[in-house]
């Protein structure tokens, strides 16, 4: 199995930026397809962008086009989250999480897709 451990989360004032870590041990991180997903209080746990094994595909939710960019890094068994033009919506508990798969373009954008995930990192954006 997969272990993945968040880091770059904090608070930033609106209109500030973020990157976010997704650092990857256990197994061949290049056999795994990466996504991020936020929980904010009393919500459910959103899609926020995936990526391919081979970092050759990504998918990002409409609110955070534009905006977000998700990327890999596989010598370093880590996927990244650039976060720019932050508003107060996006304030959550980010989450990576991983599927081993066999396909080098998919993408998983769902919850249940994914049978590993990290503790989370907290993200909050002040007005």
């Amino acid at each position: 199995q997969v272990q993945l451990v968040e880091s770059g989360g904090g608070l930033v004032q609106a209109g500030g930026s973020l990157r976010l870590s997704c650092a990857a041990s256990g197994r061949t991180f290049s056999n795994y397809a990466v996504g991020w997903f936020r929980q904010a209080p009393g919500k459910e746990r959103d899609f926020v962008a995936s990526i391919s094994r081979s970092g050759g595909n990504t998918s990002h939710a409409d609110a955070v086009k534009g905006r977000f960019t998700i990327s890999r890094d596989n010598a370093k068994n880590t996927v990244y989250l650039e976060m720019n033009s932050l508003n107060p919506e996006d304030t959550a508990v980010y989450y990576c999480a991983a599927r081993y798969t066999i396909s080098p373009t998919y993408q998983p954008t769902t919850v249940s897709q994914y049978g590993y995930w990290g503790q989370g990192t907290q993200v909050t954006v002040s007005s």
